[in-house]
């Protein structure tokens, strides 16, 4: 084989090998941003429930005024938040938030037999296990990209392409603290 052939034959594997490694990295930036979506439905959703919920509560419960407060500042901060950690921080103060109107809910045994609180629940109860896969499948496809984007021989190409790691989408530094279960 002549030199020129040799050549070629090295430009054309060499040209391949950066093609596939370029698609690879837009394939992975793309699942990323397609689970993130699948994410903000969601918390959308939560978001449209959540004043029906306070509503509900607030009809029987009017006195319980300053947790239905901190649910709509909560819901407030979750809706404008910006970036998956934000986002994930605001979420879960918004997540405990309702679990206190749960909670309050319990002393009203009419609220508990309500249908329309008893379906909000279960919506908002669907909801929240919908974030939690849907978070588990982001931050599965973020850890992905991530290696992707920083091991070799990906990294050779994907910080002149723009291509940059992501942030994972976690819960709230309080949320991950031990819990206290003294009586």
């Amino acid at each position: 084989m002549s030199l020129p052939w040799v050549i070629a034959a090295a430009v054309v594997t060499l040209a391949g090998g950066l093609v596939w490694i370029y698609n690879g990295l837009v394939r992975r930036r793309n699942r990323v941003d397609a689970t993130w979506s699948d994410i903000d439905v969601l918390l959308r959703r939560r978001h449209d429930l959540v004043p029906n919920l306070v509503a509900a509560v607030q009809g029987y419960a009017g006195h319980e005024s300053q947790t239905m407060r901190a649910v709509a500042e909560a819901r407030a901060s979750a809706v404008s938040a910006q970036g998956p950690r934000r986002i994930g921080e605001a979420e879960s103060s918004l997540a405990g938030g309702v679990r206190s109107l749960f909670a309050d809910a319990e002393a009203y045994p009419q609220l508990k037999a309500s249908t329309s609180f008893v379906q909000l629940q279960q919506q908002l109860t669907s909801t929240e296990d919908g974030v939690e896969h849907a978070r588990q499948f982001y931050n599965d496809a973020v850890y992905g990209y991530n290696n992707a984007v920083q091991t070799l021989p990906g990294s050779l190409l994907a910080g002149a392409l723009g291509f940059k790691a992501r942030e994972f989408f976690q819960a709230a530094p309080k949320e991950r603290a031990a819990l206290d279960v003294r009586p």
